[in-house]
């Protein structure tokens, strides 16, 4: 039996999406809590009723003040949960065929797609990258590097948890090799026999974006023959799948000097430097640069995330829109246009309306041949659409 906890108590009115599955609570359903539960602590949810919902930890600084990690009334929030949970994620991996002799870099750990909400695990190769987006999580994270040990038999851990998280939740991230080997300073692993060298000073997520994997093989099968466009490129990996796939020519074009460096290296440790220039400088700047239209065949465009919530998803799709007005313009005409989104705010359908408008802008129009979303080791619970936050689309583009 779980040991007592202090009690959440929802409203009246606010326990249906709890009911159903949902694993946020925020702060405004909140009826009162009992207990005295401090920042950190596993606590119990229950409705007005007195009906057990889930239990998680608290979080009093943020909007989430629970992320439900398990619906049963007799299981503690312990060691022995967390090994399970990782356990669990493992066997799903195994599954998958991950790790496998082509790809020794993924994600193993996605947060309440692995009903471990808080925790992120990345494994590249022989080191784990976490992130620990709540205070509970980042208050165990011993325990957790203790469990990484133990059940992924991985020994060398990274926490690369963003300030942005740490300040939402109220801690102070504590980022760098807290387990293992102190002089790690690059990850290196595989994707798709592709080798990475990838330095910790950048900065993005956990090291790598490994939620496109199933694009970047995608886009490696439409390259054959085509001068391709890498808009943010990062660190070039969609410009190698796509020269691998036989591109004419590749452009990656970012402003991260650091990750265009570090995409270089990799682009020469792979035999593929001499299909592939690496631009640096604004997306925005450079497609408004070029003269003329129907400069490439293939365009990815992959943007940052533009809309962290609701409230900024009317400013990100006029940035979306023109940035996908400018990509259609420098399409030939039957060229193919990539168009990604990491932002849980614009779901498929805003996403394909921003598309179908771009296209208009620039006097074209957009046929939708294929959509994507992030890869099946970025599980996503079924009532949590916020978990599926990666939506692609791949259309053709033609003239009016």
């Amino acid at each position: 039996m779980a040991a007592t906890t202090p009690t959440v108590i929802l409203k009246p009115g606010h326990v249906q999406p709890i009911w159903s599955g949902h694993p946020w609570v925020f702060s405004q359903a909140v009826q009162r809590i009992q207990g005295g539960a401090l920042p950190g602590q596993e606590v119990s949810v229950i409705d007005p009723r007195g009906n057990f919902l889930g239990r998680g930890y608290y979080s009093p600084d943020s909007a989430i003040v629970v992320r439900i990690a398990t619906r049963n009334p007799d299981v503690s929030l312990d060691s022995a949960w967390l090994r399970k949970g990782l356990s669990h994620a493992l066997a799903l991996r195994h599954e998958l065929g991950l790790p496998s002799k082509q790809t020794n870099g993924f994600r193993l750990v996605h947060s309440e797609g692995d009903l471990l909400p808080g925790l992120i695990v990345d494994r590249l190769n022989n080191t784990a990258s976490i992130q620990l987006t709540t205070i509970g999580m980042q208050s165990r994270r011993d325990m957790i590097c203790d469990a990484i040990g133990d059940v992924f038999g991985i020994h060398s851990v990274v926490d690369r948890t963003p300030g942005t998280y740490a300040k939402a939740e109220g801690f102070e991230p504590d980022p760098g090799v807290v387990r293992g080997d102190t002089g790690i300073n690059v990850f290196q692993f595989a994707e798709r026999e592709l080798q990475y060298e990838i330095p910790l000073e950048i900065g993005q997520k956990t090291g790598f974006y490994f939620d496109q994997r199933p694009l970047r093989g995608r886009v490696e099968q439409l390259s054959r023959g085509r001068r391709v466009l890498d808009a943010f490129c990062f660190v070039g990996s969609f410009a190698m799948a796509a020269a691998r796939g036989g591109a004419s020519q590749v452009v990656a074009v970012d402003n991260n000097v650091m990750a265009l460096e570090t995409g270089a290296r990799c682009a020469a440790l792979n035999g593929l430097a001499d299909r592939i220039s690496f631009s640096r400088g604004s997306v925005r700047d450079f497609l408004s640069s070029q003269r003329g239209v129907g400069q490439f065949d293939l365009v990815i465009l992959d943007p940052p995330g533009m809309a962290p919530s609701h409230k900024d998803s009317q400013n990100a799709g006029k940035a979306i829109r023109w940035l996908v007005g400018q990509a259609c313009r420098v399409i030939k005409p039957g060229g193919v246009l990539v168009l990604s989104s990491c932002s849980a705010a614009i779901d498929l359908e805003s996403l394909t309306r921003i598309l179908a408008i771009g296209a208009t802008d620039s006097r074209t129009q957009a046929v939708i041949l294929e959509r994507w979303f992030q890869g099946a080791d970025h599980p996503v619970n079924a009532a949590f659409s916020e978990g599926l936050y990666l939506k692609s689309l791949i259309a053709r583009i033609d003239t009016n």
